[in-house]
């Protein structure tokens, strides 16, 4: 007869044989955890286990959840101020006091681990004797905390290097890396894959009978760390090299990733108890740090909110597409014809010519061969998705489409065109959405017979890595048609920001002033070399001048020119643009961008590139007196104060989709948390008055907006 209890989060059930499962088990929750209350529920049952151990023969450590554990309470972590060191160490103190506990209680301790073990859950995985892991496709093992401006505390860096060694776990603790089962049993993470969560079991109970030796590797006389040396706990070359890369990589932007390699490779050297106290130490110097707080605030409470529909509208049943049309097979085209068959939807690939749309899906086919070469895909799968494009010139091939998505050429006479020939073609209710970057979509809804069906789907390139589509409503487009599109974004694996209808949108609108603005400060004389540098230095992953050349100057000039005439005739006068006049002027100069040969940059044939010689000569660039720090400023805070405008303005509702869209779609940088998470990091108040410091050197392209002004006022943040 079992003898089980209710322990809150943890069930404790002592069966016939003397083994005891606990069952990790949130109630009312769709996650475990490691909250107060697990640990609260955990320390009651380590209580019983020390209590009942001549009772027991082992424990296996369970999930009743789709995911084993998660990560701790990060909303805890938030709470913490700034200098709140002693707190945030004992947090971590008291977490690796349970888990050690359980490690050396005498009794063998098996993990039978049926879904995801990230973060405080692979900590209580390692802290474990044996672990069986069912083979999962979507199951993934790791310490991500880095990711989040964090690093493990619950030693799950001190457990790692000691059970892999300092050159095999300092990427994965450092880069925030998940692994698969079949990686992690290769590594000696996992004792055995298993098909499914009876058999992990089954293994557990078999293992725990084999009389097992339980005592950890590190508390034996004699223990050698894995790669160490008679004088080095790893060799020589990789303690030397490996800070410099980290910084050459992080330009010192992430205070986690550094705190990761220090608990690492100082802890290597000691023993278990005092590399425990090294983690704390890391994790309590960072955890209540700004970058933490912004990384979680976006990259997981914000993220998390978008990802599981929150601008979805009530009350609508959802909908899939099963059969997909993209008009136009170009780079774009061809790559959201590729993001909906790797996720078993039906494409039909449209262009001007069959010819051409064949073309398109020999890009797709380019892409997966990569993927193959890699290891990354089966031929088989690949010959699948490969069999769901059907490339054609003829719009009669569309029909049926639950969706159609316009790729074309930002040209608003052609997208006239190709909606009325596709739209017909669509399935009743069906959904037509332009793939455009800037156009209003209301006016190009214009040319639809149903506008309340018509969306903007902007899409970012390389579709394939970009995570994020920006959803644009039109005045007419109804909740329905918002729905599906959110529906739809879900389905193929990306995440969505919504936003209202705008020239440039919001991500087009942010990025025009960062690319902008690097032209500005070449114009004033700063060198175009360190206007880049200072740029990657913050960790742009590209600097705004060969933003602008990917971009094309003559298209910027091009549509600059196109606005101000539109102006003109409607009685209107636009304000001045940063960048304007040497844009224009490298139009003039035969430097129309990379396309066409090159603008900032030169580029080779191999694929390097290197800043135009003529930019002195022609801008006086070096003439000026230079401050890195200026340049920095003037490149974070511009595209800041533009989505501050863009909210003021309600084309961006919410302060979640504008700090993801600006990290996901145009690389605002991720220890920011983005642009509004930013101004809050600055404060209200010292950031409008740096924004006016500005303005005041620089121009009214950096005066304060009214809001933020109010805000600043009243000590508001952006929430």
């Amino acid at each position: 007869m079992s003898n089980e209890t209710e322990l809150d989060c943890i069930r404790y059930d002592r069966g016939p044989d003397g083994i005891v499962t606990l069952t990790l088990d949130n109630p009312g929750k769709s996650v475990n955890m490691m909250n107060t209350a697990f640990r609260t529920a955990l320390a009651a049952a380590i209580d019983r286990l020390e209590a009942e151990r001549d009772e027991i023969r082992g424990v296996i450590v369970t999930s009743a959840k789709k995911t084993f554990l998660a990560g701790g309470d990060l909303g805890a972590i938030l709470s913490l101020v700034p200098g709140d060191f002693s707190d945030a160490y004992h947090r971590a103190e008291h977490t690796k006091s349970l888990l050690r506990r359980l490690e050396l209680l005498g009794r063998p301790v098996a993990a039978a681990i049926n879904g995801s073990a990230l973060g405080g859950g692979m900590e209580l995985c390692l802290a474990c004797h044996a672990r069986f892991c069912v083979d999962a496709k979507v199951l993934k093992l790791g310490l991500p905390e880095a990711n989040l401006g964090l690093i493990p505390a619950g030693g799950g860096v001190v457990r790692l290097v000691r059970m892999i060694g300092l050159e095999a776990a300092v990427p994965m603790i450092v880069e925030g890396k998940s692994i698969s089962p079949h990686k992690a049993h290769k590594l000696g993470l996992v004792t055995e894959v298993v098909p499914d969560i009876d058999t992990a079991l089954e293994r557990a109970r078999d293992w725990i009978g084999s009389d097992p030796d339980i005592t950890k590797p590190w508390d034996r006389k004699g223990y050698t760390l894995p790669g160490s040396t008679d004088s080095y706990p790893a060799d020589p070359m990789f303690l030397r090299t490996a800070p410099i890369l980290l910084i050459k990589k992080s330009r010192g932007r992430y205070p986690a990733q550094e705190a990761a390699m220090r608990a690492a490779i100082g802890g290597a050297s000691v023993d278990f108890d005092a590399a425990s106290r090294i983690e704390s130490r890391r994790f309590a110097e960072i955890g209540p740090g700004p970058v933490a707080k912004n990384m979680i605030t976006t990259l997981f409470f914000h993220m998390q909110d978008a990802n599981s529909g929150k601008a979805r509208p009530d009350g609508i049943p959802p909908r899939k597409v099963s059969r997909l049309g993209v008009l136009g097979a170009g780079m774009m085209g061809s790559g959201i014809a590729h993001a909906a068959a790797s996720r078993g939807i039906e494409c039909v690939l449209k262009d001007a010519t069959g010819e051409n749309a064949v073309k398109g899906k020999d890009r797709v086919q380019k892409m997966l061969d990569g993927q193959i070469a890699r290891g990354r895909m089966s031929r088989d799968k690949a010959e699948a998705m490969l069999a769901r494009i059907t490339p054609t010139g003829d719009a009669g091939d569309l029909a049926g489409c639950d969706l159609i998505i316009e790729a074309v050429f930002e040209d608003r006479a052609l997208k006239t065109q190709v909606t009325q020939e596709a739209e017909p073609m669509l399935a009743e209710g069906g959904i037509f959405a332009s793939n455009t970057s800037t156009l209003p979509i209301t006016g190009l809804a214009e040319a639809s017979a149903k506008p309340a069906n018509f969306i903007g789907l902007h899409f970012f390139s390389p579709v394939d890595r970009m995570p994020l589509v920006e959803i644009i409503k039109g005045r007419e487009t109804s909740a329905e048609t918002l729905a599906g599109a959110l529906d739809f974004v879900q389905q193929i694996g990306k995440t969505p920001i919504v936003v209202n209808d705008s020239r440039g949108f919001f991500t087009s609108r942010v990025f025009g002033t960062y690319i902008r603005e690097g032209a500005q400060m070449v114009e004033d004389g700063i060198p175009a070399a360190l206007v880049e540098n200072v740029a990657l230095d913050a960790n742009f992953p590209l600097g705004p001048l060969a933003g602008l050349d990917q971009v094309s100057l003559s298209l910027t000039n091009a549509a600059r020119q196109q606005a101000l005439r539109d102006a003109e005739a409607s009685g209107t006068t636009l304000p001045p643009a940063a960048g304007d006049g040497i844009i224009a002027k490298m139009v003039d100069l035969g430097r129309p961008g990379r396309a066409g040969g090159g603008g900032f940059y030169d580029y080779a044939e191999d694929g390097t590139k290197t800043l135009w010689p003529g930019l002195a000569e022609h801008f006086g660039a070096g003439a000026s007196p230079v401050n890195a720090k200026e340049v920095e400023d003037r490149l974070l805070y511009i595209q800041a104060l533009e989505a501050i405008r863009i909210f003021e303005e309600g084309v961006v509702e919410t302060v979640r989709d504008a700090n993801v869209g600006s990290i996901l779609g145009i690389g605002y940088p991720r220890w920011t948390g983005g642009v509004l998470q930013f101004v809050n990091m600055i404060g209200t108040a010292a950031f409008a008055e740096r924004a006016a410091a500005l303005a005041r050197a620089h121009g009214e392209r950096f005066r304060p907006p009214a809001l933020l002004l109010d805000k600043a006022a009243r000590g508001e943040a952006f929430v």
